[in-house]
């Protein structure tokens, strides 16, 4: 009976963070401004939950079952994709990296871009 109890109560907790925690609170709904660019909303989502319980008896005739949870979401924003005329690139809300590394990571998808423009500039006046 009490294992009944306890399973209820964890997949109650489970339920709640189902529906705190769905792809549109990873990434939200697009918004198209005037000139066309689309910003799509991206955010970082941390979750825990935890449950226990136990069929404490105080006595015969007294039996009880004794159980507690809770749950917990962060939800963080991270930045925005933005889409404009055929590309896509992270504008980023974080604060700027502090290591070369960092920032290397930070700028790979500019970086790629970039390189794609380079290569298709140049590729076509040889091909």
């Amino acid at each position: 009976m009490a294992e009944r109890a306890v399973n209820e109560l964890m997949e109650g907790a489970m339920e709640k963070i189902r529906s705190m925690v769905d792809s549109d609170t990873v990434v939200g709904t697009p918004i198209t401004t005037l000139d066309g660019t689309t910003l799509i909303p991206v955010s970082r989502v941390s979750f825990g939950f935890a449950s226990g319980g136990s069929d404490k008896q105080d006595s015969p005739s007294k039996p009880g079952i004794w159980g507690g949870g809770g749950a917990a979401v962060k939800v963080e924003p991270v930045g925005f994709l933005l889409g404009k005329d055929g590309g896509a690139r992270m504008l980023s809300i974080q604060p700027p990296a502090f290591s070369p590394a960092d920032r290397l990571i930070d700028m790979a998808p500019e970086l790629l871009d970039k390189l794609e423009g380079y290569v298709d500039k140049y590729g076509k006046r040889k091909g």
